[in-house]
């Protein structure tokens, strides 16, 4: 479960206060994947950035009881200098998972062959996503954060392989997704929530979401 109570967040853009988030309450039970519709620009990345605890809430209370993921694509903890081994060997201690099981699903699902054992600091910017992506999809969560569609890399052959893993996950899991496209949340969302103007606005259907999202854009 994932629950904010009371939350609030803004930044300072140099000219004004952009408000994310105005005293926002709700929560994301288990079972109970979660939508949240809004514009480009609105602060999406912030709220998930905020539910997986890489960000702070301004004031209230943010309160997780689940293992949640960082958002798809993003692992923290991978050290540039150490290899892919090292560096899934470690996560997989971090996690309380078999190092050996985590390493041997890296190796075969990224399928970089001999840089798995080369600095991470080396890759292509397509291998680096690759093993990151393949290091999350390692790791067993409760609820999944994506932000924005699903991730993917320029190789087809991974993204058919990773692909099939990740559907598997997110049918059988709870999963939030922010996007500014009701298309997007269809596949795994049947409640959803519409972020305006710093509030949220809890639906228990996807249309009812997409009505007042479609009215305000």
């Amino acid at each position: 479960m994932i629950e904010f109570t009371n939350v609030s967040k803004s930044f300072w853009t140099g000219k004004s206060r952009k408000v994310i988030l105005d005293r926002a309450t709700f929560r994301v039970d288990l079972g109970k994947s979660l939508g949240i519709l809004a514009p480009n620009g609105t602060g999406k990345t912030t709220i998930i950035n905020m539910m997986a605890g890489l960000e702070k809430a301004d004031e209230g209370r943010i309160t997780r009881t689940s293992k949640i993921s960082f958002p798809l694509g993003v692992v923290s903890g991978v050290n540039m200098k150490q290899t892919a081994q090292e560096n899934a060997r470690y996560i997989a201690r971090l996690y309380g998972l078999d190092p050996d099981y985590v390493e041997s699903f890296c190796r075969y699902l990224a399928d970089i062959k001999e840089y798995f054992t080369m600095p991470v600091g080396t890759y292509s910017q397509g291998m680096r996503s690759r093993f990151t992506f393949a290091l999350m999809l390692s790791l067993d969560f409760d609820i999944y954060l994506i932000d924005e569609g699903m991730p993917s890399t320029m190789d087809a052959a991974f993204n058919k392989r990773a692909g099939a893993i990740l559907h598997e996950r997110l049918t059988t899991g709870t999963v939030v997704i922010v996007s500014h496209s009701p298309k997007i949340l269809e596949t795994y969302c049947r409640q959803a929530a519409v972020l305006k103007d710093g509030r949220l606005h809890m639906f228990e259907t996807l249309e009812e979401a997409k009505e007042l999202y479609n009215y305000a854009n």
